[in-house]
C-alpha cells in the first residue's frame, strides 16, 4: 500500500506562463539570471548523485551526499535574493566552515596523487568520469553566479563553488587511481 501526502501536490500550475517564485515572494520569468544559476546548481547536484550512484566507496559516497546537501543550501540562497532564509533556516548556512572542509579534503586526496605534469583528458570509470562532468557543471554554475553582478550573492558562495569545482577534480583522479585506470595526459 502507498501512502501519498495529500496536503502537498508536485503541480502547482503556478508556473504554466512561464514564470517561478523566489523565496521573497517575488515573480519572475524562468528564464531570469537568478533562476538560470540555480538551476545549475540543481543540475550538479544531480550530475554529483549519478556519481555517488556509481562509487563502490561508501566514505566517498558519503562526501558526494554532504555535497548535495550543500548545494540545496546554495541553491535555496540563490533563490533567496531577500535573505531572509539564511538568518532563520541553519540548513542552508553555506560558509567559511563548509569551505575549510572542501581544502581538507582536497589536500587528503592529493596526498595519495602523482603530481600533475600535464593536463588530463576526463574520464576512466564510471564514477570518475561522472565526476569530471560534475566539475564542468560546477565550473558552469559558478560562472552563471558571478555573471548575476557583485553583490548579487554572498561571496562564500562564490569561494565554495570554486573550491568544489577543485575537490571534484581531485576526487575523480582519486576515484580512477584507486580502480587502476591510468590519467590520460594531453
Amino acid at each position: 500500500m502507498r501512502t501519498y501526502n495529500r496536503g502537498v501536490k508536485i503541480y502547482t500550475r503556478t508556473g504554466d506562463a512561464g514564470d517561478t517564485s523566489l523565496f521573497d515572494g517575488t515573480r519572475v520569468p524562468k528564464s531570469n539570471p537568478r533562476v538560470d544559476a540555480y538551476g545549475d546548481v540543481d543540475e550538479l547536484s544531480a550530475v554529483v548523485g549519478v556519481a555517488r550512484s556509481a562509487t563502490d566507496h561508501p566514505d566517498i559516497a558519503a562526501r558526494l551526499e554532504i555535497i548535495q546537501r550543500d548545494l540545496f543550501a546554495l541553491g535555496s540562497r540563490l533563490a533567496d535574493p531577500s535573505a531572509r532564509i539564511a538568518g532563520r533556516v541553519t540548513k542552508v548556512i553555506l560558509g567559511a566552515d563548509e569551505v575549510k572542509r572542501l581544502e581538507d579534503w582536497i589536500d587528503e586526496y592529493e596526498e595519495r596523487l602523482p603530481p600533475l605534469r600535464r593536463f588530463i583528458l576526463p574520464g576512466g570509470n564510471g564514477a570518475g568520469a561522472m565526476l569530471h562532468v560534475a566539475r564542468t557543471v560546477c565550473r558552469r554554475a559558478e560562472r552563471r553566479i558571478v555573471s548575476l553582478g557583485p553583490g548579487a550573492v554572498d561571496p562564500l558562495l562564490l569561494v565554495y563553488l570554486n573550491r568544489l569545482s577543485d575537490f571534484l577534480f581531485v576526487l575523480a583522479r582519486a576515484v580512477n587511481q584507486g580502480s587502476g585506470q591510468p590519467e590520460v595526459e594531453w
